[in-house]
């Protein structure tokens, strides 16, 4: 936290208004693991959750190479230039000496993050499950609190991200290259069951024919997946986030998309599960701290690795102590 650390009822105050340090601050107090700042986050999130709820939430992913934080800098640009908000929640990879980010998305989007109508927020994925911080949903809430129309979450890359991303987000950008007998042979089966829209960027870049192969190569798989729960058929496309060719296209199939499940209660029902998913990936991660916290931890950890328990053992030794206190 800053040194001058700002008052509930001043933050409060400052993310409905839509001040960005005010958001940047609050976003900083849910990432912390100081006791007492998880306190005044969660009394601050409690006080917010009437103004949140009212944004349309992507999650974005691709393939290594594929140009996604280039892509979003279009895509935002686009929505800004039409009247929205758009917060960027962008998961880097964490430095395991410094535990900081080590791409820092602001600087790969520089001119959405100059823009009034824009927010990035670069966050170290951290001992996270697939790189997604444990506090992104939080930021999401704070985001829509603070007026942004659409909240884009970013993953790493093409791996177990995509499912925590899926978990907290209405609709499901997979980002894709020409070439697609490589690219599908390297990606996996759940990620292209989770897509709503697959867009093969960079189509300018390929042959046209090699980009008729891929997106028929991509349409054939999706052929290949189950239904959708929400009815909606995923759709591909192709787009260039240089050129900007196809990306109002994307923006007008999410849209649709947005529109399709919202009337049939299918996003409302989503977000309910997910909410569920949250409140047991809460439990769970506050039952581990607490556990590797716990005064009697390193005592049995010394005898697991004197061979004097097994791991099981002293798993359930733990486990029996923490509920007893």
């Amino acid at each position: 936290m800053p040194k001058q650390e700002l008052s509930v009822d001043q933050l409060f105050d400052q993310i409905i208004q839509g001040n960005v340090n005010g958001l940047s601050r609050a976003i900083t107090l849910t990432e912390s693991t100081v006791p007492e700042h998880r306190k005044l986050a969660e009394e601050l999130l409690s006080r917010l959750l009437p103004q949140t709820g009212n944004s349309l939430r992507i999650g974005i992913t691709g393939v290594p190479g594929v140009g996604k934080s280039t892509f979003i800098e279009s895509f935002g640009s686009l929505l800004t230039e039409q009247g929205k908000k758009v917060a960027v929640l962008a998961i880097d990879p964490t430095s395991q000496k410094s535990s900081g980010s080590i791409l820092g998305d602001k600087t790969r989007m520089e001119l959405l993050a100059r823009n009034p109508r824009a927010f990035i927020r670069p966050s170290p994925a951290g001992k996270s499950l697939g790189g997604v911080t444990s506090r992104t949903r939080e930021s999401i809430l704070l985001c829509e609190a603070a007026g942004y129309d659409v909240i884009i979450v970013e993953t790493v890359g093409v791996g177990q991200s995509e499912t925590a991303v899926n978990n907290m987000t209405d609709c499901f950008l997979l980002l894709m290259l020409a070439g697609a007998g490589d690219e599908l042979q390297g990606i996996k089966r759940g990620i292209m069951e989770m897509a709503d829209l697959i867009a093969i960027n960079k189509a300018d870049q390929g042959s046209p024919q090699e980009v008729k192969l891929a997106r028929a190569a991509y349409e054939n798989a999706l052929h290949l997946m189950p239904p959708t729960d929400s009815g909606w058929t995923p759709v591909v496309t192709t787009c260039s986030a240089i050129t900007g060719e196809g990306i109002a296209n994307i923006w007008n199939l999410l849209q649709e998309l947005d529109s399709q499940i919202t009337k049939s209660g299918h996003k409302n029902s989503r977000r309910q599960q997910q909410v569920d998913q949250w409140f047991a990936d809460s439990l769970s991660n506050q039952v581990i701290q607490n556990l590797l916290n716990h005064d009697d931890y390193k005592s049995i950890l010394d005898k697991i690795k004197a061979g004097q328990l097994s791991v099981s053992e002293g798993t359930s030794i733990l486990l029996n102590t923490l509920f007893e206190d």
